[in-house]
C-alpha cells in the first residue's frame, strides 16, 4: 500500500482515463464515438502499461477556468444547448447532446488535472487519451471539439504558475486551427503543427505562410504535408519543429498526438506509422529534460480508426518515458 501511494505522489507518467472521459462522443455512428477510450485501454493493459503508470479519473472544470480562454457568451451558449441536446454547436459538424457542456468540462478537467499534477510534482509527465479538443475556438465550437482544453490549459498555467514560454506541439492530421488563431498574436505561446495540407482536408488552414502576427511572427511554424506523406516526411518535419523549439527553450509543453495521421485513417490521407508518436513525444521528454523541468502533457486528439487509436495513442505514452 505504502509503494502503491508513492507511486501515486512520484509518478513519472500519469494517464487521466475514466469512464466520465469515455462520455465524450457523438452518436449515430458518428466517427468520434464513444468506444474511443476503451480502445486505448484494451491496448494500454496489453503492453503492461497499467502497470509502469499512474492513472487518475477526471474532475469537471469550472467556469472561471473555462473562461481563461472561451468567450463567456459562448460557454453560456453551450451550456443552454447542454440542456435541449438538439441541433450543432456549430454550423454542422459538433452535435449538441444532453449533457454536452458537462461532459465537455470533464474533458477540460482531465488536461487541467495532468498539467497540475506536473506542476506540482506529482508527475513528471501526463497522458489524457480523450482530450486535446484542438479546432473549438475562443467564441465557438468547430470540429467535433466543444471545448478547447489545451488552449484553457496554457491561459491556467500562465495564471495560476506564471509560465511564460508553453510550446504546443501538434501532429494530429487536422490543422491545429483553434490553438493558432487563438494566440496568433501572442509571442509567448510557442506553436509548432505538421498536418496534412489544408488545400485536401478540414479546416483548410494552416499554410507555410502562417507564422504569427505583429510581435508574434515568426514564433508559430505550420508545416503541410501532401496526402499519402509517410514517415520519412514526418521526420523532415520534425526536424524543424526540434529546432524551432531549441530556439525558444519553452517551460511547459504541450503535445496533440491524433491518432488521424497514422496510415488507414477513414478521414484523412498521411500515411504516419505509431513509431512517429513514439518519437515525437520521447524526444519532446529529452528537450524538455534537457532544459530541466521534464514537462510534457501529452493529449490523445483526433483518430477515427480503432487500431490507430491503440497503436498510436500507447507508443506515445511509451515516448512519454524517455
Amino acid at each position: 500500500m505504502a509503494r502503491a501511494r508513492l507511486d501515486r505522489i512520484m509518478s513519472e507518467v500519469l494517464v487521466i482515463a475514466d469512464e466520465r472521459l469515455a462520455r465524450y462522443g457523438f452518436a449515430n455512428g458518428h466517427p468520434w464515438g464513444t468506444d474511443r477510450q476503451s480502445a486505448f485501454l484494451r491496448e494500454f493493459e496489453r503492453r503492461g502499461l497499467a502497470r509502469r503508470c499512474a492513472v487518475e479519473g477526471t474532475r469537471m472544470a469550472t467556469l472561471e477556468e473555462l473562461e481563461l480562454f472561451h468567450e463567456p457568451d459562448y460557454v453560456a451558449y453551450i451550456r443552454s444547448r447542454s440542456g435541449t441536446g438538439q441541433g450543432y454547436l456549430d454550423g454542422g459538424d459538433t452535435p449538441a447532446f444532453k449533457g454536452v457542456f458537462e461532459i465537455a468540462s470533464d474533458v477540460v478537467g482531465a488536461t487541467l488535472t495532468a498539467a497540475e499534477a506536473i506542476m506540482t510534482g506529482r508527475a513528471r509527465r501526463a497522458f489524457v487519451p480523450i482530450a486535446g479538443l484542438h479546432h473549438a475556438a475562443r467564441g465557438g465550437a468547430a470540429g467535433f471539439c466543444a471545448l478547447n482544453d489545451c488552449g484553457i490549459a496554457i491561459e491556467w498555467l500562465r495564471h495560476h504558475h506564471g509560465l511564460s514560454r508553453i510550446a504546443y506541439v501538434d501532429i494530429d492530421a487536422h490543422h491545429g486551427d483553434g490553438l493558432y488563431y487563438g494566440f496568433e498574436s501572442d509571442p509567448q505561446l510557442i506553436f509548432a503543427d505538421i498536418h496534412e495540407d489544408g488545400r485536401f482536408l478540414y479546416p483548410g488552414t494552416g499554410s507555410a505562410l502562417e507564422r504569427g502576427k505583429g510581435e508574434a511572427v515568426g514564433t508559430k511554424l505550420n508545416l503541410p504535408l501532401p496526402p499519402g506523406a509517410d514517415d520519412a516526411a514526418f521526420d523532415l518535419a520534425w526536424r524543424e519543429v526540434l529546432q524551432h523549439l531549441e530556439n525558444f527553450a519553452p517551460q511547459f509543453i504541450v503535445l496533440q498526438c491524433g491518432a488521424d495521421s497514422i496510415a488507414g485513417d477513414p478521414l484523412t490521407h498521411l500515411a504516419f506509422s505509431p513509431a512517429a508518436h513514439e518519437r515525437a513525444a520521447r524526444e519532446l521528454t529529452q528537450l524538455a529534460e534537457r532544459l530541466g523541468h521534464g514537462r510534457v502533457l501529452a493529449t490523445g486528439g483526433g483518430g477515427y480508426n480503432r487500431q490507430n487509436i491503440a497503436a498510436g495513442w500507447n507508443a506515445a505514452v511509451e515516448g512519454l518515458f524517455g
